[in-house]
Formats: structure tokens, sequence, C-alpha cells
């Protein structure tokens, strides 16, 4: 089965590459027109005479998929791989005329009304967002924007695949590249809840998974790939719920403790004992006091100096807020918290900015449902949207 995948994914790069090519030598011959209509009239001709190409291209990944889907038993993990690669090689053939459809979308759309556009209907829809932001998108290029990312998500959704890091990373790639992130929230969660299936007397049987363990963790990468396809596609829910996913889950604080927190620890406990050894060599090079008196005063003048200097410093960093753009604090959060959630609320200052006014001297102009909406649920996380003596020209 491995084989028939391999020589499946060789046809269709082989075709990518031809159809690749036969594009940039269209391009290369054809002349700048002096008129901006007839340009944009050229482009979607262009885009039209390969349609037929993406058609089949569509056609191979559901092939694929079927095949996959047909498999018995738990397919393997090169199995998994090369099934998404061959829908990852056809959403890097479908990127250049989608790139070109948003472009020619950009043309005709001024930037006033994309901001009036932000509290409107085509922005909270999850499915037809991308349809809805390019309305001169061909009906033959949406069908196979979807079949590519059914046929992504089918494969990864399957009951007896497992679902590791590379395989969540060339998901969330695949989705990246079509510009659909209304699945990445879903699986993302399905990474760390998905039962493991196993083969038990012959039959398969699936096993609950801790969800809580640090391994179920998302990488930031793929985290901040997925975070950034939800804001590209211009959809709130799928943001937020991405969020959700990767920064405040138990499997994310455990992962955080035991990288950054475990060494800081293990050093802090070591150093009483450090310390006194420092200390007790210190006394033997006097003859003022007793050696047991100067051993004590050293020990908790050194002990009191390094407690200080740390608080002062842990104090300072975790309070400093100069990286903060939009998304700062409420006052009562402990230090901790604050710590823990560093990322959460960084991910959630991105959000903000994606969805606000890009001028500074613009911030907290913005209206509508959506935006209200954000500041309610960023209240709820003990946050505060555009707080007033951090903006520009208010302290």
């Amino acid at each position: 089965m491995a084989k028939r995948f391999g020589a499946l994914q060789s046809r269709q790069q082989d075709f990518v590459t031809k159809r690749y090519r036969s594009a940039e030598a269209a391009e290369a011959k054809s002349t700048p027109p002096t008129n901006p209509a007839p340009e944009a009239t050229a482009a979607g001709t262009a885009v039209a005479t390969q349609l037929p190409d993406i058609t089949k291209l569509s056609s191979l990944v559901l092939k694929s998929r079927e095949r996959f889907l047909s498999t018995d038993g738990i397919p393997t993990n090169q199995l998994v791989l090369a099934a998404l690669k061959t829908c990852q090689a056809a959403a890097n053939a479908i990127h250049p005329f989608l790139t070109r459809t948003a472009s020619r979308s950009s043309n005709t759309t001024s930037t006033a009304s994309n901001l009036l556009s932000l509290g409107s209907d085509a922005s909270k829809s999850g499915g037809s967002a991308n349809a809805q932001q390019h309305p001169d998108m061909p009906a033959v290029l949406k069908q196979a924007i979807d079949a590519v990312t059914e046929s992504a998500f089918a494969i990864v959704a399957h009951a007896p695949v497992i679902i590791t890091p590379e395989v969540l990373e060339l998901y969330v790639n695949v989705q990246s590249r079509l510009g659909r992130a209304e699945t990445l929230p879903y699986v993302l969660e399905l990474y760390a809840s998905k039962p493991l299936p196993k083969v038990v007397d012959g039959a398969l049987q699936y096993v609950a998974q801790n969800p809580k363990g640090a391994d179920k963790a998302i990488n930031a990468q793929t985290a901040e790939v997925a975070l950034n396809t939800a804001l590209e596609a211009r959809n709130l829910d799928a943001a937020l719920g991405i969020v959700e996913c990767c920064y405040t889950t138990d499997a994310y604080v455990r992962q955080k403790l035991l990288k950054q927190a475990l060494l800081p620890a293990a050093v802090l406990g070591a150093t009483p004992f450090i310390v006194y050894g420092l200390s007790a060599a210190l006394a033997a090079y006097q003859n003022t006091v007793e050696p047991g008196t100067a051993t004590k005063v050293a020990f908790a003048a050194i002990i009191a100096y390094i407690a200080f200097t740390s608080t002062i410093g842990t104090i300072a960093k975790v309070t400093a807020d100069d990286h903060m753009k939009r998304v700062s604090w409420a006052p009562g959060i402990t230090l901790t918290k604050r710590w823990l959630r560093e990322d959460e609320r960084a991910a959630l200052d991105k959000v903000a900015c994606a969805w606000g006014y890009k001028e500074t001297y613009r911030h907290g102009e913005e209206a509508g449902i959506e935006w209200e909406s954000l500041r309610e649920y960023l209240g709820l996380k003990g946050m505060i949207l555009d707080r007033v003596e951090f903006m520009e020209g208010m302290n």
C-alpha cells in the first residue's frame, strides 16, 4: 500500500511541475497591458484555462483518500504521512490560483470597505469565509479546495489513525496553504483526546489517552502557523479556538513547567546547601569570631542577598509590559498566572491587533459585534483590551 501511495505521489508531483512550468511560460510570453481592466480579464482567463488541471488534481486527491480509508488495521505513520503529502502537493498547486484571486479581490476592495466588513456576516461565517472574501473565485477552484480540505480532514479523523506531531504539523500546513481554518481547533483538540487504537486478540480496540500529559502539548511552531491561518482567513471563532487548544490546556502548563521551571527550581533547591558550604569555607579565613558564628552570619547574609535580588528580578521580569500592544493583564492577576499564561495573552494580543485598526492613533475606535465579543471574552480571561493608560497619548 505504501508503494501505491508513493507512485501516486510521484505522478502528482510530476503533474504539478508540468502545470507550474506551463503557467510560468505563459506568463513570460504575455506582455504587460496598459489598461488595468484588460489585465484583470487576462488573469481571469489564465485561471480559467488551468481549471481542468485543478479538477484532475482534485480527483487524484479523492482517489488517494479512498485508497487510504479502504486499508484495514492500524495504518503506519509513514502511510498517513504519504496520504497527507498527496494533499499537500495538491494544496501547493492550488495556492498560486488562490493567491491570484486574492490579489484581484484586494485591488477592487478599498481599505475602508475592509474595515466596515469586520462586523458583517461575512467575517462570522466559518466554512464559507474564503468564498465570501473572494466572490470572483471560480466554482471549480472552490470545489478543488473543498476536496483537498475534506480529504485531509478525513485522513486525520479516521478512527485507526494515530495523530503524531509530524502528522499534525503536516495537516496544519495543508490547511494553511488553502486558507481553511475551520477544522483546526477540532483537530488540535483531537491530537490530545483521540483514543489510541490497539489490536487485542485480533480485534481492534480503542484506549483512552491522557490529554493532560506534557507530551500532548501542541508544538509552538505548529500553533503559530494555525493561528496565522485563522487570522488570514478572518475567522475569529477559529482563532479563539486555536488559542484555547494550544495555550490553555493542562498539557501546555505541564510542558512549560518542565521546560522552563524545572532547572530554576532545582538550582533554587540546591542554593542553601551551596551557600552553606561557601559560608563554612569563608569562616575558616578569619579569626575574629568563632567559626560556627561566622558561618551562620555569612550564610544569613548571602541568602538574604540572593533572595532580595532574585525577588526583585522576578517581579521586574513578570510585570514588564513593554511587549504588550493591545491586551494587558487586569489588576489582581497573580504573578504565577501571568507567567504561566503569557503565551496565551500574547496570542490574544495578536488576534486583537489583527482585528483592529493598524494605525495606533485609531486604537479604541473599533466597534461591532465581533469586537465587543472579543472585549468581553478577554475580560472573562482576566485581561483588558486597550487599557486607557497604556494607549498612545493617554499616559
